[in-house]
Protein backbone atom coordinates (compact mmCIF):
# COMPACT_ATOMS: atom_id res chain seq x y z
CA UNK A 1 0.00 0.00 0.00
CA UNK A 2 1.46 3.09 -0.73
CA UNK A 3 1.93 5.91 1.85
CA UNK A 4 -0.51 7.95 2.53
CA UNK A 5 0.53 12.37 1.77
CA UNK A 6 -1.47 15.23 3.21
CA UNK A 7 -1.08 19.47 2.44
CA UNK A 8 -1.65 20.37 6.29
CA UNK A 9 -2.17 24.07 6.10
CA UNK A 10 -1.09 25.58 9.19
CA UNK A 11 -2.20 28.90 10.70
CA UNK A 12 0.42 30.61 13.69
CA UNK A 13 0.36 33.00 16.31
CA UNK A 14 2.74 35.58 14.63
CA UNK A 15 4.94 35.75 17.92
CA UNK A 16 5.62 31.97 17.43
CA UNK A 17 6.37 31.50 13.72
CA UNK A 18 10.03 30.79 14.21
CA UNK A 19 9.44 28.85 17.01
CA UNK A 20 7.05 26.12 15.22
CA UNK A 21 8.84 26.42 12.04
CA UNK A 22 11.94 25.33 14.40
CA UNK A 23 9.50 22.17 15.44
CA UNK A 24 7.45 21.70 12.32
CA UNK A 25 11.60 20.93 10.65
CA UNK A 26 11.94 18.59 13.42
CA UNK A 27 9.30 16.38 12.87
CA UNK A 28 10.40 13.21 10.92
CA UNK A 29 6.72 13.17 8.86
CA UNK A 30 7.32 16.55 7.61
CA UNK A 31 8.68 16.19 3.96
CA UNK A 32 8.20 20.01 2.56
CA UNK A 33 7.87 22.68 4.92
CA UNK A 34 7.03 26.41 3.66
CA UNK A 35 6.39 29.58 5.09
CA UNK A 36 3.95 31.35 2.47
CA UNK A 37 2.04 34.32 2.10
CA UNK A 38 -1.90 34.58 1.75
CA UNK A 39 -4.48 32.66 3.80
CA UNK A 40 -2.37 30.71 6.20
CA UNK A 41 1.21 30.99 7.44
CA UNK A 42 2.78 27.76 6.46
CA UNK A 43 2.19 24.64 4.35
CA UNK A 44 3.60 21.36 4.62
CA UNK A 45 3.47 17.96 2.76
CA UNK A 46 3.33 15.30 5.39
CA UNK A 47 3.74 11.90 4.85
CA UNK A 48 2.52 9.12 6.65
CA UNK A 49 2.13 5.21 6.76
CA UNK A 50 -1.59 5.09 7.30
CA UNK A 51 -4.78 7.83 8.11
CA UNK A 52 -3.89 6.12 11.99
CA UNK A 53 0.01 7.44 11.78
CA UNK A 54 -1.41 10.91 9.87
CA UNK A 55 -3.98 11.71 12.90
CA UNK A 56 -1.40 10.99 15.56
CA UNK A 57 1.26 13.44 13.90
CA UNK A 58 -1.43 15.94 13.40
CA UNK A 59 -3.18 15.54 16.97
CA UNK A 60 -0.10 15.31 19.20
CA UNK A 61 2.69 16.47 17.33
CA UNK A 62 1.42 19.39 15.01
CA UNK A 63 -1.39 20.81 17.12
CA UNK A 64 0.79 20.51 20.48
CA UNK A 65 3.36 23.15 18.72
CA UNK A 66 3.21 26.38 20.83
CA UNK A 67 1.93 29.24 18.53
CA UNK A 68 -0.16 26.50 15.81
CA UNK A 69 -3.69 28.11 16.44
CA UNK A 70 -5.19 25.82 13.27
CA UNK A 71 -4.46 23.40 10.69
CA UNK A 72 -6.68 22.59 6.93
CA UNK A 73 -5.53 19.04 5.80
CA UNK A 74 -5.97 17.97 2.34
CA UNK A 75 -5.19 14.37 1.85
CA UNK A 76 -3.62 13.98 -1.83
CA UNK A 77 -5.74 11.22 -3.56
CA UNK A 78 -4.10 10.67 -6.74
CA UNK A 79 -0.51 12.20 -7.85
CA UNK A 80 -1.05 13.42 -11.91
CA UNK A 81 2.49 15.72 -11.99
CA UNK A 82 5.16 16.24 -10.13
CA UNK A 83 5.09 14.01 -7.47
CA UNK A 84 8.09 15.28 -4.66
CA UNK A 85 8.86 11.88 -3.05
CA UNK A 86 11.10 10.21 -4.57
CA UNK A 87 9.74 6.56 -6.73
CA UNK A 88 12.30 4.46 -4.65
CA UNK A 89 10.46 5.46 -1.13
CA UNK A 90 6.97 5.13 -2.33
CA UNK A 91 8.40 1.72 -4.45
CA UNK A 92 11.29 0.13 -2.30
CA UNK A 93 12.91 -2.62 -3.11
CA UNK A 94 14.60 -4.97 -1.11
CA UNK A 95 18.34 -3.82 -0.35
CA UNK A 96 21.44 -5.84 -0.62
CA UNK A 97 22.95 -6.73 3.03
CA UNK A 98 26.29 -5.75 3.24
CA UNK A 99 29.20 -8.03 5.34
CA UNK A 100 31.34 -5.97 7.57
CA UNK A 101 34.51 -7.20 8.61
CA UNK A 102 36.74 -6.04 11.36
CA UNK A 103 40.71 -6.69 11.99
CA UNK A 104 42.13 -5.92 15.34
Amino acid sequence: MAPLLAFVDIFVESAHMDEVVQALAKLDNIEELYEVTGEFDIVTLVLADDIEEFRDVLKNKIMKIKGVKSTVSSIVLKTHKGARISSEFLNPTPHASVAVSHKD
